[in-house]
This record gives C-alpha cells, sequence and structure tokens, in this order.
C-alpha cells in the first residue's frame, strides 16, 4: 500500500511543475484543481487504509467543495478580463 501512496505523491508532482513552469492563468487554474482532486483522492486512500470515515469525510468535502471554489475564482477572473 505505501507504493502506492508513493505513486500517488509522484503524479501529484506533475501538475506542480506545470503551474510553476507556465505562465498563463488559465493553465495554473487548470493545474491547481488537479492538485486538489489528487489531494483527495490521497485522502480518501488513506482514510480506507486506516479504517477511518472521518478523514474520508474530509477528502470528500475537499473533492467536492474545493473544485467549486476554484472554478467560481476562474468564472470571476474571466469576468475581469472582459471588462
Amino acid at each position: 500500500m505505501n507504493g502506492i501512496l508513493i505513486a500517488m505523491i509522484l503524479a501529484l508532482l506533475i501538475p506542480i511543475y506545470e503551474a510553476w513552469q507556465d505562465e498563463d492563468i488559465w493553465q495554473k487554474m487548470l493545474a491547481f484543481a488537479s492538485i486538489a482532486t489528487k489531494t483527495s483522492i490521497m485522502i480518501l486512500v488513506v482514510s480506507v487504509m486506516r479504517d477511518d470515515w472521518m478523514i474520508g469525510l474530509v477528502g470528500v468535502l475537499i473533492l467536492s467543495v474545493g473544485n467549486a471554489a476554484l472554478m467560481l475564482l476562474a468564472h470571476v477572473l474571466r469576468r475581469i478580463n472582459e471588462l
């Protein structure tokens, strides 16, 4: 099971590198959405491994509310750029 977590952490480094490298705001936001999704999936895997449903609940909240807030921010930035 530790190999799965290590693979997930390595997969998490890809969007971090993309956000660091690119200057386009939309590419950065996509990378941050990917980071949030991957992190919440990692939290869900850890909660299943530990058999702790409270940690899983936090992972579900991050997965649902975190990406919604990021999409709201993307909409606000798009509206600002239109003005």
